[in-house]
């Protein structure tokens, strides 16, 4: 197991804080068909708004088609080759219909050392985007650039680190061209109280600068880890 993409840095963490929060009401319908298929149906009512959503996956061998199609006319296609020539090497094409300009070629490739991702736009001066992380699964560091064929400029340069062991996972980015700081925090801790409880505070000390606390606890079942995430945004 390598140091994965760079999108993992801080992944464990974002996720604890931000994954599955839900203030608005949702109603999800998943079925599966004999060949494998999954097709779900969903609903969200935003204040007097609804939304609803249609989507579909199949995988046929190394190929996975993901189609989406939402209640604001669009439709979302996503295409997956894995271990394409090479082991580790994954390619991903992403198109929207009618925004076709907002759709995109994306190559992985991931070694136990090593992980590398290059994207451009499909559009005549697109953004190109290159990622790469190097280290272990316990030590890694890496760096993501975009830039705009357009302007011929750089509009994003971001850098991170990250540490994982049994019991944490810790990272710092620094994005927006050294404008902003993220640090994140994800520790395994024992509890044997009774009750479950969850519960997110999120103070902002300064204008766009957080400090995020969160965290579940389920102590029914005490042979489980209590999940506890922090988030520092820094902006100065």
């Amino acid at each position: 197991m390598g140091p994965g993409l760079y999108s993992d840095i801080g992944k464990k963490a974002r996720d604890l804080l931000y994954k599955d929060y839900q203030t608005d009401q949702k109603f999800t319908l998943t079925t599966y068909t004999l060949n494998g298929a999954a097709i779900s149906a969903s609903g969200t009512k935003k204040n007097e708004l609804i939304l609803g959503e249609l989507q579909s996956q199949l995988k046929n061998k190394n190929i996975s088609f993901d189609v989406k199609a939402t209640s604001d006319s669009k439709l979302h296609t996503t295409v997956t080759v894995d271990e394409l020539a090479t082991p580790g090497l994954r390619s991903i094409f992403n198109f929207i219909i009618p925004d076709q300009q907002l759709g995109k070629v994306e190559l992985q490739y991931l070694h136990d050392y090593a992980g590398v991702t290059a994207a451009v736009g499909l559009t005549a001066n697109p953004i190109v985007n290159l990622s790469g992380v190097v280290g272990t699964n316990v030590y890694s560091v890496g760096a993501d650039v975009s830039f705009d064929t357009a302007t011929g400029n750089f509009i994003k340069c971001n850098g991170g680190l990250s540490v994982i062991n049994a019991d944490l996972i810790a990272s710092l980015t620094v994005n927006d061209k050294g404008d902003s700081i993220n640090a994140s925090y994800y520790h395994l801790a024992r509890l044997s109280n009774y009750g479950k409880a969850s519960a997110l505070i999120q103070h902002e000390w300064r204008p766009k600068s957080f400090f995020t606390i969160s965290g579940e606890i389920d102590s029914k079942a005490i042979e489980k880890s209590a999940k506890v995430g922090l988030a520092l945004v820094l902006r100065p």
